[in-house]
């Protein structure tokens, strides 16, 4: 009965966020950028699957997920052996991401490099950070110090990369910490954290997700330097034709396996993972490892039925309204990608995930409620920049250096745990409704206005990634603002209370 009123609330949940987005697009559907019956069909039993996938994925994050991560953080951050633990982090950072959604996603749809070099390219740089983020937990390394150098690493080898394959190689970063790998890691940065009992633990346990979103940058600019690969021209996928109903349940029907076999390939390794580890170490009770098989059906389940909804759904629909649109009033892209990006990333699965960490670390300090906020501005500003840049061709680095400059720069004046989870929220935003939604509808708007796709198009998933960053930390600064103006309010009334008793007296 407890798990069935779990599941209505996180249901309710995923349907407020996901509702806003579908009313966008059938408006836009019906009026400035119409679909064909079978495009919109497709989208509505879409949508559907994404609210009941949203609710199932979260309900077993929440079972499985987040205590599974946090149990083999704390037991193996206790180990006197440093090889072990770091060799079983470097594991858990290749398999999960090689199987991650959104990155097979991005990795089919650039043809510049073979998808299956793409994908472990960029689960080593995962696996690689990880083992850096722990190390750096364990030994209390400040995350600012980390961001400057890799980040300063990072332009430096985009300086010297292919002009085609850098927009690719920030979205490579995006898409690596998606509905999968954010959790796990997540939990675990909390389980290493743990066994620290400074002041700076809980801070500390924000900055996995940044780090890991960092190495795929590296390392896909590192593949491009060294393959050079050839200019290649990017293409739309294939929209099929679905004149009824029927035909369009029928083909959810038909992509259904693929996605069943897709998720099993991204959860196993991490459930073989964990069960050999609850071999040798006995961490779990019985009740704790029946809850935890509970929720990692329940994830399975959740993420066929997001993953089924978004690709089959909305990924058509996506590319056809981008197009519509850039081939009419075609500066209409901004405010209308404005508005779809400040609604989308509320749709990410991951983003419940982190909002709640937050919330729960901070003591409600830090609310779901502003969190979001700050996360949806941030989206809705990057889609906007994103659009400007499918319009007029603008180099992405005009975008990433300044935006990357100011998130840096406010890392000094704001405190470590906003830093943190500001990065931290970058790799969240991104996940598989941009990589699903707002590439193909970059790629439609692109392909619309003759521009080149690999140059334009992509880089979206970077922008997503990148402003919040911005907004996250102008958030923590404007709270440090007002506490300051609160406490001199305080003292100046406390002041005057003095001058009254001094003057009676």
């Amino acid at each position: 009965m407890r798990i069935n009123r779990h599941l209505m609330e996180k249901t309710r949940e995923s349907m407020a966020s996901v509702l806003p987005i579908t009313a966008i697009v059938f408006l836009l559907s019906i009026t400035i950028a119409p679909l064909d019956p079978g495009t919109l069909v497709l989208f509505l039993f879409g949508a559907i699957l994404l609210v009941g996938g949203m609710g199932l994925f979260t309900l077993g994050v929440d079972m499985s997920m987040i205590p599974m991560g946090e149990g083999v953080g704390s037991t193996l951050s206790k180990s006197r052996h440093l090889i072990i633990p770091l060799t079983v982090y470097f594991l858990l950072g290749v398999l999960t991401t090689m199987a991650e959604p959104d990155l097979q996603v991005l990795s089919k749809q650039v043809p510049a490099i073979n998808s299956t070099v793409l994908v472990v390219t960029v689960a080593v740089g995962v696996g690689l950070f990880l083992v850096a983020a722990t190390m750096r937990i364990r030994r209390g390394v400040p995350l600012r110090r980390m961001l400057l150098v890799l980040y300063f690493a990072v332009f430096a080898l985009a300086a010297a990369a292919p002009g085609n394959f850098i927009p690719v190689s920030f979205d490579s970063g995006g898409v690596t910490t998606g509905p999968i790998t954010v959790p796990f890691i997540m939990s675990l940065g909390l389980g290493i954290a743990s066994t620290r009992s400074d002041k700076n633990s809980a801070s500390d346990s924000f900055g996995l997700i940044s780090l890991c979103s960092i190495g795929p940058i590296l390392c896909v600019l590192l593949l491009g330097i060294i393959y050079k690969p050839q200019e290649a021209a990017s293409h739309l996928s294939v929209i099929p034709s679905i004149p009824t109903t029927a035909q369009a349940a029928q083909y959810f029907i038909q992509s259904f396996p693929t996605y069943l076999r897709e998720v099993a390939m991204a959860l196993l390794p991490v459930a073989g993972l964990f069960l050999v580890f609850q071999l040798l170490t006995r961490r779990f009770k019985r009740g704790q490892l029946i809850r935890i098989v509970t929720g990692l059906l329940y994830t399975y389940l959740g993420l066929v039925l997001f993953l089924c909804g978004v690709n089959v759904g909305f990924m058509p629909a996506g590319q056809l309204i981008g197009a519509t649109i850039a081939g009419g009033i075609k500066w209409l892209l901004v405010p209308i990608g404005m508005l779809i990006g400040y609604y989308i990333v509320k749709a990410e699965p991951a983003v419940s995930v982190l909002t709640k960490q937050v919330e729960e670390i901070s003591n409600g300090s830090i609310s779901q409620r502003a969190m979001g906020l700050a996360m949806s501005i941030g989206v809705c500003v990057s889609v906007g920049l994103a659009m400007v840049r499918v319009l007029t061709g603008l180099n992405i680095f005009w975008l990433l250096i300044p935006g990357y400059a100011i998130s840096l720069g406010l890392t000094f004046l704001v405190p470590s745990i906003f830093t943190g989870i500001a990065f931290d929220s970058g790799g969240v935003a991104s996940g598989p409704m941009t990589a699903t939604f707002l590439l193909p509808f970059a790629q439609g708007a692109c392909h619309a206005l003759g521009g080149n796709m690999m140059i334009d198009a992509f880089g979206i998933v970077a922008m997503v990634a990148m402003t919040p960053l911005v907004t996250i930390q102008v958030m923590g600064l404007s709270s440090i603002i007002h506490h300051k103006l609160a406490r001199r309010r305080l003292r100046s009334r406390m002041e005057r209370v003095e001058d009254m008793v001094l003057y009676f007296d």
